[in-house]
């Protein structure tokens, strides 16, 4: 069966590296930009209005409209070809698991760094009051969903009552993940030769996505330079150093779990040297970090999982499309740290148990937060009311979300693949892959 052709078999520079390279371009372009005081000017600003938002714009439309067709086909396929529901069971069970005990080492490892630096503390009231004043709209329309969400009707939303309905929000793409996997046990319940051949259909589907996709992301280099030009040149580095010690306390906690965490997870469990582990998922890293998005990210994702990681279809495709809208370890430790930064600035003390409590809450919030930029903020507000903080506080951070937004995505593709890696092993998938 012939397999999409890697854009990073392509000519010249590998991908990952024409992608880090936009990154630093755009990045140090914005950054001059607005240490000298253009970015104000008519031609930056017509820059940044007409070419460089529109087009990272168009760039992460073209991934996000072939993201629901990628998920569905892929996920079909991947239980289709466990062959019974008892091997879904236990893959199913696996990921989970695993899921659920990583994503709470990274929140501990937030809310441990968050008791020792003490960023709130560190805060400065007259920019707490700015970002207030300045995100006042922003921070109260990111409220004001938070306080539209609660764990009862997320899980309720997993089941969709119109999967077309579902398809089109990000908030219920646990929905269509679902009707996927229903489907797929349906397709496997009914052998005969009409489900057979609506199964080589959706693997034509499958490689059409795949093949598109591979044409888009060679826009990615262009692509990041546009969002970390605009990123540089609107911020500065003034918001950043206001917030610093906030960036510091989510940054290293985020490398923690990334650098030391999961290439011992990898290791021990997955039975993979860290070393081919990173170098063959930096791709959809560096993506993840350009796109912000953990969902415009799959295609991506699964391509480097079965042609670098050499993981096998039926185990990856499941667990990487899951993943995706419910594997969210950057995501689930930035809000615990962000909830308890919050509750440092406002002089609101959490005990042990409240931050066991904050604990559990930010596990179940990063399942159910939407894969796309800034997610996590309705789910942090709907966790600050829960324990009695003010959700408006949020705006505090909303000047550096955007930067640690893309940081904490990596981490959630980077954990993604992590949980493939393992799942494989613990499967007994990867020999019986390597034989065939």
């Amino acid at each position: 069966m012939s397999r999409p052709i890697s854009t990073s078999a392509q000519a010249g520079l590998p991908l990952h590296l024409k992608v880090l390279i936009g990154f630093m371009l755009g990045g140090l372009l914005g950054l001059l930009v607005n240490h000298y005081g253009l970015d104000q000017s008519p031609f930056v600003t017509a820059v940044t209005s007409y070419i460089a938002k529109p087009f990272g714009q168009i760039f992460l439309n073209l991934l996000f409209m072939l993201v629901i067709p990628l998920m569905f086909s892929a996920l079909v396929l991947g239980v289709a070809e466990l062959g019974d529901i008892a091997s879904l069971g236990r893959l199913g069970w696996k990921t989970l698991t695993y899921t659920a005990v990583v994503t709470g080492i990274a929140v501990a490892i937030g809310l441990l760094m968050v008791n020792l630096i003490q960023p709130g503390l560190h805060m400065d009231p007259a920019l707490v009051n700015q970002a207030m004043a300045q995100y006042a709209s922003k921070a109260i329309d990111i409220a004001s969903k938070g306080q539209e969400l609660d764990f009862v009707t997320l899980l309720i939303n997993i089941v969709p009552h119109n999967v077309i309905a579902a398809a089109t929000d990000d908030k219920q793409k646990l929905g269509v993940v679902f009707f996927a996997l229903m489907f797929g046990i349906g397709l496997v319940m009914t052998p005969t030769p009409a489900t057979a051949a609506f199964k080589q259909m959706l693997q034509g589907l499958f490689e059409v996505c795949m093949k598109l996709i591979g044409m888009i992301i060679k826009l990615a280099p262009y692509a990041v330079a546009c969002f970390t030009f605009t990123l540089c040149a609107t911020l500065g580095w003034d918001v950043i150093k206001g917030l610093s010690y906030f960036v510091v306390t989510v940054l290293l906690a985020l490398s923690l779990h990334m650098f030391v965490v999961l290439p011992l997870w990898v290791k021990f469990m997955g039975g993979m040297s860290p070393r081919e582990f990173f170098r063959g998922c930096q791709e959809a890293s560096l993506t993840a970090f350009a796109t912000a998005s953990s969902s415009a990210t799959l295609p991506v994702t699964l391509r480097v999982a079965e042609e670098n990681l050499k993981l096998p279809r039926k185990v990856s495709r499941f667990v990487l499309t899951v993943g995706a809208s419910a594997n969210h370890h950057g995501t689930a430790l930035f809000e615990g740290v962000t909830v308890l930064f919050l509750a440092q600035v406002f002089g609101q003390h959490l005990d042990l148990p409240h931050q066991v409590m904050v604990l559990g809450l930010c596990i179940l919030g990063g399942i159910g937060t939407a894969g796309i930029p800034s997610g996590s903020l309705p789910v942090i507000a709907m966790i600050c009311g829960i324990i009695g903080l003010k959700p408006e506080g949020i705006a505090i951070i909303l000047g550096v979300n955007t930067f640690l937004d893309m940081c904490r995505t990596s981490l959630n593709v980077t954990g993604d693949l992590a949980t493939a890696v393992v799942v494989s092993r613990r499967s007994g998938e990867t020999e019986a892959q390597a034989l065939g």
